[in-house]
């Protein structure tokens, strides 16, 4: 398959693509210290240029393309309703700088996007200024830091992570000052609930768990853990990423969990990956709404309510500049206001249901690292396929001759050889039988041909 030239290469002498009018201000000499003798730019016609740039497009994966079923990170389908609202003049050319009075249905959507993420977590109050899943980390455990300081309880050093918790949580500790302490994972895959209670103390300042965690399931002793915690002073941290898995179903402010971030580039289908733009919003109990960052929007009551920003009286600071992403804000307040109370339920339903399809289909050909009903994920195993000679990079290297994206490979670290596998619920059945037929035929070529798995992909623009 050739490969697609640079866009240097394609360009020809005297070719242009842009002709500009002519200026409309009197001509003026440029000093010659600005002066540029050579441009070294592309001469290059536009349909050259559309037509480089569209067959670059065609040679990469998205999501609008193929399934993308990368575990713990809910690369869901993008509804194209959230970008065409996105993109009302009202919305895509408002400036941060704008007076109240100019923004109010801006902030309106604002506040009652904040007012439904917390409903639909149970929790009291929401910021929406945090970037991403890991920024919200790092502003739940500042939040927690105040907290604790405020109270005295210098002492309160500590963070229980348990292992299975999301890759960035213990160094979202660490940025925050405080000491990880690592919980292991029973034999179920829980958080080991005998540890908890021998490491918990007057030093502990909270936990932070994932639930569902990282390996796609839903912790049996999660309201045994909150208790534990509260009860020696500290406070829990629940990280959202996973929420696609519970939406109308369980609400985690409901267990006693006291701060919680969204990834609304995750649960709620705003665009993910390509370095951003993310939104990681917080939410947490009353008695913390006053650390939150600011400023928030509230309501201002009255014969025609009004909206305005408000900063907590104890807030952490600001954590991003202006207000967040608000285009990401946006995107979400449409994909929940279009799903409504039961539609967000059914999302967790049939995301639940296709991982379990999955793993039903793929149990008998690849090891299933904790082999109960798991949520909206799983992790299989290549500990199989290893005693041929095949890596799990090899079968991830092999999937994408199929058209498919790999899952998550490697992770969780507590699984060997791991594949995690999110399917999401916006993959058809069809769709899924596809990925698993694939995974399937590997399987079969890793003990017939396994040398043909180890030299893959064969198909792509670029091979190993």
């Amino acid at each position: 398959m050739a490969v697609e030239p640079l866009i240097f290469e394609l360009s020809k002498p005297g070719r242009r693509g842009v002709r500009f009018p002519a200026a409309e201000v009197p001509e003026a000499e440029l000093p010659a210290e600005l002066q540029r003798t050579e441009l070294n730019w592309p001469e290059v016609s536009e349909i050259d240029v559309i037509r480089h740039f569209t067959r670059l497009s065609q040679k990469n994966h998205a999501i609008d393309i193929n399934m993308y079923p990368l575990g713990s990170c809910t690369m869901k389908y993008n509804p194209k309703i959230n970008e065409a609202v996105a993109r009302y003049p009202g919305f895509a050319r408002l400036h941060p700088y704008q007076p109240e009075s100019t923004v109010q249905g801006a902030l309106e959507l604002m506040y009652e996007l904040q007012e439904m993420l917390g409903e639909i977590s149970g929790f009291d109050a929401v910021t929406l200024q945090p970037a991403a899943g890991a920024h919200g980390e790092l502003t739940g455990c500042l939040i927690m830091r105040a907290y604790h300081a405020e109270r005295g309880d210098t002492q309160r050093t500590k963070m229980l992570i348990p292992d299975s918790a999301h890759g960035t949580n213990p160094a979202t500790a660490r940025m925050a000052g405080f000491t990880v302490v690592t919980v292991p994972s029973d034999a179920r895959g829980n958080c080991d609930i005998d540890r908890v209670r021998e490491l918990v103390g007057p030093d502990t300042a909270g936990l932070m768990i994932t639930n569902p965690n990282t390996l796609g399931l839903w912790d049996e002793h999660i309201q045994e853990i909150v208790d534990l915690v509260h009860q020696a002073g500290g406070l829990v941290y629940n990280d959202g990423a996973n929420f696609n898995a519970i939406l109308g179903i369980a609400r985690p402010g409901d267990l006693g969990i006291d701060i919680m971030h969204y990834n609304l580039h995750k649960t709620f289908s705003t665009p993910h990956g390509g370095g951003g733009p993310g939104s990681g919003p917080v939410g947490v109990r009353a008695e913390l709404a006053a650390y939150l960052p600011g400023p928030v929007v509230r309501r201002v009551e009255g014969a025609t309510p009004r909206y305005e920003w408000h900063q907590p009286e104890k807030s952490i600071g600001r954590i991003h500049t202006f207000h967040g992403n608000f285009g990401m804000h946006v995107r979400a307040y449409t994909y929940i206001r279009m799903h409504g109370e039961e539609g967000l339920r059914q999302v967790s339903e049939d995301a639940v249901l296709n991982a379990n399809y999955l793993m039903a289909r793929l149990r008998e050909r690849y090891e299933i690292a904790y082999d109960r009903s798991c949520m909206h994920e799983f992790v299989a195993t290549g500990n199989r396929q290893k005693k041929q000679g095949v890596r799990t990079l090899d079968i991830a290297k092999r999937l994408l001759d199929f058209g498919v994206h790999p899952p998550t490979t490697y992770f969780p670290l507590i699984v060997p050889e791991a594949l995690m596998i999110e399917p999401t619920e916006t993959e058809s059945k069809e769709s899924l039988d596809n990925f698993a037929d694939a995974m399937l035929r590997i399987a079969d070529e890793a003990e017939t041909n396994p040398e043909y798995v180890k030299s893959a992909p064969h198909t792509t623009e670029y091979k190993r």
